[in-house]
C-alpha cells in the first residue's frame, strides 16, 4: 500500500517571522514529521497550493477535486487550513473508490506545542483502516465531514450529531 499525501497549505505549513504573526505558508511539513517519526509505510506528497484555507476560492476546491480524482492512489491524506477544511472535505465527497482523510493543525508544524504530528498520524492510521469515503481526522478523532463544526472559542473540531469512531 503507498499513501499519496495532496498538501495545500495552512498553519501546518506556516512559517511565522515575528510575533505579529507575519507569516508565509512554506515548503509541505508533513514530509518532515513522517521522517522523524520513522514511519514504516510508502507515501509520495505532491504540493498543490500553498494558501491559507481563509484564502482558499471555489477554483481551489475544484483543484483539489481533481487532482485527488485523477489520481491513481486509493489511499489519499490531504493536509489542510482548518478553518474551511470543512468545505473541502464536503466537495471532495463525491469521489468514488478511494478513502480520502483531511487533516491540519491548529499551530504551525515547526512549533514546539504543534498538534500536527497527532494529527497526522491519526490521518495516517484513519486511511489505512476506513472504507471508502471521505473523513477528517482532528483532535484525536475521525469525523464524518456532514457532522463536524471547528469550535474556534476552543480551537478544535467537534461532533455535531454522532462521531464515525
Amino acid at each position: 500500500m503507498q499513501i499519496k499525501i495532496f498538501t495545500v497549505g495552512g498553519t501546518i505549513d506556516k512559517i511565522y517571522f515575528d510575533k505579529k504573526s507575519k507569516y508565509q505558508v512554506g515548503e509541505p511539513a508533513v514530509d518532515q514529521v513522517l521522517k522523524e517519526a520513522n514511519i514504516n509505510f510508502a507515501y509520495q506528497i505532491e504540493s498543490i497550493l500553498r494558501k491559507d484555507s481563509l484564502d482558499m476560492t471555489d477554483d481551489d476546491r475544484q483543484l483539489i477535486f481533481d487532482k485527488i480524482e485523477a489520481d491513481d492512489h486509493t489511499y489519499i491524506i490531504v493536509t489542510h487550513g482548518t478553518d474551511t477544511l470543512i468545505e473541502t472535505a464536503k466537495k471532495i465527497m463525491t469521489i468514488r473508490d478511494k478513502v480520502i482523510v483531511l487533516t491540519g493543525a491548529i499551530e504551525p508544524a515547526r512549533s514546539k506545542s504543534s498538534d500536527a504530528l497527532f494529527n497526522i498520524g491519526s490521518a495516517v492510521a484513519a486511511v489505512q483502516l476506513l472504507p471508502v469515503g471521505v473523513y477528517i481526522a482532528m483532535n484525536g478523532r475521525v469525523f464524518d465531514p456532514n457532522r463536524v463544526k471547528k469550535n474556534m472559542e476552543l480551537n478544535r473540531f467537534e461532533e455535531v450529531g454522532h462521531e464515525i469512531l
